[in-house]
C-alpha cells in the first residue's frame, strides 16, 4: 500500500533503526519508545488487521517474535518481554515487544 508508512519501511524509502529481518517480517526500534528496547515487529507483505492474515503469515510473525523477544532480553537484561498486537494508529499489523523487569513500577500493558 503506497501510503502506509510500514510498507515504506519494508520498500527501503524510509529508513529505521533494524534489529531483524527476515524473508517475512522486519523488526527496528519504535520511534517513540515506552521503555528502552520498545520494538515494532511487522510483516513485510501489508494487513490491516491481525485476523486477516494467511496463517503462514501469521505463523512466521510469531516465530520471528519469539527470535525477536530471546534478542531483547538478553540485551536489555529483561525478565521477560511483553508483547501486544496494535492495528489502529498505523494501519498495518505490527507488535509491541517492551523488555520488562519483574520489579518495574509500571509495567506495560499495550
Amino acid at each position: 500500500m503506497e501510503s502506509c508508512i510500514f510498507c515504506k519501511i519494508v520498500a527501503g524509502d524510509i529508513s529505521t533503526q533494524k534489529i531483524f529481518e527476515d524473508e517475512n517480517s522486519i523488526a527496528f526500534l519504535d520511534i517513540h519508545p515506552k521503555v528502552p528496547g520498545h520494538t515494532l515487529l511487522i510483516p513485510k507483505t501489508h494487513h490491516q488487521w491481525f485476523q486477516d492474515m494467511p496463517d503462514n503469515i501469521s505463523d512466521a510473525l510469531f516465530r520471528a517474535a519469539k527470535t525477536v523477544a530471546k534478542k531483547l532480553k538478553k540485551e536489555y537484561s529483561a525478565d521477560f518481554i511483553r508483547v501486544g498486537i496494535v492495528g489502529t494508529d498505523i494501519p498495518h499489523v505490527h507488535l509491541h515487544l517492551f523488555p520488562q523487569k519483574m520489579t518495574d513500577k509500571n509495567l506495560i500493558i499495550a
